[in-house]
């Protein structure tokens, strides 16, 4: 935990300005501040407030069951990545690895779909529940010392979000579909935004391929290896920008 996120109820006083005031923590915070930073009173950690500025908070109080910090936020989170993702559902046990790889990245921007090789019973997930959805956007946003949280969207069929939705969401952007069968290689360092799509665990079908062209998206491939989703989605990002 390079940044320890702070959210609105943490607050036991706030500055008007939302610039300072007090926080109280418990639970795996609190935890981590003492198991891992082994912080005591005095110590200054950096911390940030959710959707808004980052700066430090000095420990006031800290016994075996809360954590105080005075806190400070002067800081402006790092700049967004210029990049939306659009990803096929992973495995549930592979999506809270890729949501916070992309999180730490600075992708603010991830729908996940349906598509022909995804099983339906990944939708079933604990992982997209009410209160666990997050939970892996703010660890990526906990170790790259940010403070946005990304904008997650589910949409469980392909044929209508690629029709109906997506030519408006890749408006202005540079779309491209990352696919191992293709000759075109992927570019590098853009210079303007992008709308990245990827597939599942063995790509699109040939159906799913033809939709996204006949909307003006571009199929690339990132080189002869097949890689696993959570390697290929930060080599992308990592090229493109």
């Amino acid at each position: 935990m390079n940044l320890i996120l702070l959210f609105d109820e943490d607050f036991t006083r706030m500055a008007p300005d939302r610039a300072s005031g007090r926080v109280s923590l418990v639970g795996r915070r609190r935890e981590h501040v003492c198991s891992i930073h082994r912080a005591a009173v005095g110590d200054e950690l950096c911390v940030g407030l959710a959707g808004g500025t980052m700066g430090y908070g000095r420990v006031v109080l800290l016994n075996d069951d809360s954590l105080e910090l005075d806190v400070e936020l002067d800081t402006d989170p790092p700049a967004a990545l210029p990049v939306q993702l659009v990803l096929a559902m992973p495995r549930p046990l592979v999506l809270k690895r890729v949501l916070i790889s992309a999180t730490a990245m600075g992708v603010k921007k991830i729908f996940l779909i349906q598509s022909n090789r995804v099983e339906r019973s990944f939708w079933n997930s604990k992982a997209l529940r009410d209160g666990e959805r997050n939970k892996p956007l703010i660890l990526g946003l906990e170790q790259a010392k940010d403070t946005i949280v990304p904008e997650l969207e589910l949409r469980t069929r392909f044929r209508p979000f690629v029709e109906d939705e997506l030519p408006a969401i890749i408006k202005g952007t540079r779309a491209l579909v990352a696919h191992p069968e293709t000759d075109v290689p992927c570019p590098r360092d853009l210079q303007e935004p992008v709308t990245l799509v990827m597939g599942p665990e063995g790509g699109f079908v040939p159906f799913e391929i033809e939709k996204l062209e006949a909307i003006g998206c571009s199929v690339v491939h990132l080189g002869e290896r097949i890689l696993r989703v959570e390697t290929a989605l930060p080599a992308l990002l990592a090229r493109l920008f």
